[in-house]
């Protein structure tokens, strides 16, 4: 799997000196944003999961979200697109939340609308066991957890949320 995961990286990275700006302007497909969806497109079927674990492997969609670059620059601030966020990036989203700061914190902060990060940070970790009380607790409900949770604390400003 290692071997193959090397070989799409290197083949991705050798095209990326193919894409053109009307490249970059196309949607992107099930991965999302990122350099994934630079490299490899909305091109339906395994390639999306090459652009997934491109994504995931450089941590380029997480910062692209923050950012505004790596083909999220039209990401829509709202509660449908913080859900999507989360349940994209679990993981991150729990190690985050348990800390109570970090760079995903920041993308549902920024995606939210909500003011201060380091308040949004505090909040869900104060709220950690309400939104992962157990390990097989669905993606789905952890987004909406985190959701629900952020228009429950009006101090957060979350404008978007409401």
């Amino acid at each position: 799997m290692r071997k193959y995961m090397v070989l799409a990286i290197s083949a991705g990275l050798m095209g990326t000196s193919l894409l053109s700006s009307t490249a970059l302007a196309d949607p992107y497909g099930m991965a999302g944003c990122g350099l994934g969806s630079m490299l490899f497109g909305d091109k339906p079927g395994f390639v999306q999961v090459l652009a997934a674990t491109t994504n995931g492997t450089f941590g380029t969609q997480t910062f692209g979200i923050t950012t505004g670059t790596s083909n999220c620059e039209d990401t829509k601030a709202s509660a449908q697109s913080t859900k999507a966020f989360v349940q994209a990036n679990r993981e991150a989203v729990a190690k985050d939340i348990a800390r109570g700061s970090g760079e995903t914190i920041a993308s549902v902060s920024k995606l939210a609308g909500c003011a201060d990060p380091a308040k949004v940070g505090a909040t869900l970790q104060k709220e950690f066991k309400a939104i992962f009380p157990n390990e097989q607790v669905s993606d789905v409900a952890v987004s909406e957890s985190v959701v629900s949770t952020l228009q429950a604390h009006g101090e957060l400003s979350c404008r978007t949320l409401s």
